[in-house]
C-alpha cells in the first residue's frame, strides 16, 4: 500500500497534467472521434478506432488523477525538519564500498520519470527516516542488509 503523501511541486505537476488532459487534449480527441464517426463505417475506420482508444486512455488517467488529488496530503517544508531526514529531503548517502547516491524522498506518484527520486515507501527511504548527517542506516533488501552512511541532508525552500 502506498503512502498518500506528496510534495507541493508534485501536487502542482499532477494538477497541471489533469488540467491539460481535461481542458486541452480530451476536447481535441473528442472532435477527432466525432469527425471520424461521421465518415460512416466505424469498424474499418482507423482514425475512429485509434482516437476512441486514446479517449479511453485519457478518461482513465483523468479519473486516476482526480482520485489521487483528492486523497493526497501535501507536505510542505517545515524548519523543524532541518538536520534530519524526513519527507521531501534531498539526501546523499555513501555505502561501505564508497558508492555515493543522491536522491529526494517523495511520494509514490512523483517518482515516475525521475531517476533521482525515491518513494517514501522504499526500503532505503524507510531506513533513512529521522537519521542525521553521519548516521548509519541499515537497508533491508532481498539480497541482504546493506549499510549506508548519511553524508548530506537538504530541503528545497
Amino acid at each position: 500500500m502506498k503512502t498518500k503523501l506528496i510534495t507541493r511541486e508534485g501536487y502542482n505537476r499532477l494538477r497541471q497534467e489533469h488540467d491539460m488532459l481535461w481542458r486541452e487534449e480530451r476536447p481535441e480527441v473528442t472532435k477527432k472521434v466525432a469527425w471520424a464517426a461521421s465518415l460512416g463505417d466505424r469498424s474499418e475506420n482507423a482514425d475512429y478506432q485509434y482516437n476512441k482508444k486514446r479517449l479511453r486512455e485519457i478518461d482513465r488517467r483523468v479519473r486516476y488523477l482526480r482520485k489521487c488529488l483528492e486523497e493526497l496530503t501535501i507536505v510542505d517544508y517545515a524548519p523543524s525538519q532541518e538536520g534530519k531526514v524526513f519527507f521531501g529531503a534531498w539526501v546523499e548517502v555513501e555505502s561501505e564500498e564508497g558508492e555515493t547516491k543522491r536522491f529526494r524522498i517523495v511520494g509514490y506518484d512523483e517518482i515516475f520519470g525521475r531517476k533521482d527520486y525515491i518513494s517514501i515507501d522504499s526500503p532505503m527511504a524507510r531506513a533513512l527516516l529521522k537519521k542525521e548527517v553521519g548516521d548509519e542506516a541499515i537497508v533491508r533488501t532481498p539480497v541482504g542488509d546493506a549499510c549506508w552512511y548519511v553524508n548530506e541532508i537538504s530541503y528545497p525552500r
